[in-house]
């Protein structure tokens, strides 16, 4: 799923997100939403969170777990 719509996106989903300083590379860091930053329903860089760890940055993937 993506992550430009805020509505796919609950506290405790599984997530890839990118953080600022990756965004020149694409790295990604999955985790756990804790928090949703973006008031907005969607962004076109994708949903901004932090996840448990503390760790900030943009929805790129919503991962499904089993």
């Amino acid at each position: 799923m993506e992550g430009t719509k805020r509505s796919n996106i609950q506290l405790e989903s599984h997530v890839e997100i990118v953080q600022k300083h990756h965004q020149r590379t694409g790295e990604l860091t999955d985790g756990y939403v804790a928090q949703i930053l973006t008031k907005s329903p969607n962004h076109p860089h994708g949903i901004k969170v932090r996840l448990e760890t503390g760790e900030v940055g943009r929805v790129k993937n919503i991962l499904e777990d089993d």
